[in-house]
């Protein structure tokens, strides 16, 4: 059976018997089959239709990359199905924060002193923000977002001291040319100096090898939805 011919069903199930599979592995399943890892289905460019067999079968945690693609989406689905999370993976435009606020559940790529001010600014407008991950730019590629690994620690001092903003974890994206496993492992090792728990990181190609570097968040997207367009 090919991923393109398996049924929403059985995609799933496929996943989450890798995830499982890879924990046991890692050592971080307990006896009755427990797990510390979530899966979120990246469903960034996928339609409703291609979206609503995964929530029909109990899957809560998405992500979407694009703040007006979300707003489009997600509104109706989160009336509909109850306890879904949504994951912001995307970068953010400071003119979108609002926006993103009222959407997200969680913004995992907090990256700049700029967005931490406009997110302090919306904060005192509604009371409350979505969790924070801060995007680290682990192989520091000039092309991609996310604080540079010797900047971390400072910055998260500046989100909190500064902005007061709490921060709940970590997300990477690793080099596509390069072992994955040196970031994942990186990004555990940051995440310890400044004292946050949660680890984004892994997605379809090498999600394994984050679980086993101590990821509780996997982002997955073409094993469920299939390859993009």
């Amino acid at each position: 059976m090919t991923e393109t011919s398996a049924s929403p069903a059985e995609r799933l199930a496929a996943l989450e018997a890798r995830v499982a599979a890879a924990m046991a592995r890692a050592g971080r399943a307990d006896a009755s089959g427990a797990r510390d890892v979530s899966v979120i289905a990246i469903s960034k460019t996928k339609p409703v239709e291609m979206i609503e067999p995964f929530l029909h079968l109990g899957h809560r945690q998405f992500g979407e990359n694009r703040v007006q693609e979300a707003g489009e989406k997600w509104p109706a689905l989160k009336q509909a199905f109850d306890g879904v999370e949504l994951h912001l993976v995307g970068p953010l435009q400071t003119n979108k924060v609002n926006q993103a606020v009222g959407l997200f559940d969680v913004i995992q790529t907090l990256d700049r002193p700029k967005l931490a001010a406009a997110l302090a600014k919306a904060r005192a407008r509604v009371g409350a923000l979505p969790a924070l991950y801060i995007q680290v730019n682990t192989g520091e590629e000039p092309q991609k977002a996310g604080i540079a690994p010797s900047a971390l620690e400072d910055f998260a001092k500046q989100c909190r001291d500064t902005y007061q903003l709490e921060i709940a974890g970590l997300m990477c994206i690793p080099p596509a040319d390069q072992p994955p496993a040196p970031h994942f492992a990186l990004l555990g090792k940051l995440a310890a100096q400044i004292g946050v728990a949660h680890l984004s990181m892994g997605m379809s190609g090498d999600f394994e090898t984050a679980i086993g570097q101590g990821a509780s968040h996997i982002r997955v997207g073409t094993s469920l939805f299939g390859a993009r367009a």
